[in-house]
């Protein structure tokens, strides 16, 4: 069965950095997609980040600049690092696998997601 476990939130004040991990298993994930979505309290889950087979990446307006997506295949894991981070971007972060090559940026085409990881930015 497959199975994405992210690890690297938690509390970091305004300004600061972090970077989420997301491990993947039961599948050969360097055929997909991967994908990190956020979702805020009462918010819709929305993409940050996709990058696709080819190493193509995708970033959401938000974070464009401050935001790295990366992937190491050998290592079945992919990457989030996030510099500047503001406040409103507290969420509960998730990473996700889609079987496509390309960049996929829909939430409906991931088919496989982790259980998400906090991340809260203190003003």
């Amino acid at each position: 069965q497959a199975q994405l476990v992210e690890s690297g939130g938690g509390l970091v004040q305004a300004g600061g950095s972090l970077i989420l991990s997301c491990v993947a298993s039961g599948r050969t994930f360097s055929r997909y997609a991967m994908g990190w979505f956020r979702q805020a309290p009462g918010e819709e889950r929305e993409c940050v980040a996709a990058i696709s087979w080819s190493d193509r990446t995708y970033y959401s307006d938000s974070v464009k600049g401050r935001v790295t997506i990366s992937r190491d295949n050998a290592k079945n894991t992919v990457y989030l690092q996030m510099n500047s981070l503001k406040p409103e971007e507290t969420a509960v972060y998730y990473c996700a696998a889609a079987p496509a090559s390309e960049l996929v940026i829909t939430t409906s085409e991931y088919a496989f997601w982790g259980q998400g990881t906090q991340v809260t930015v203190s003003s």
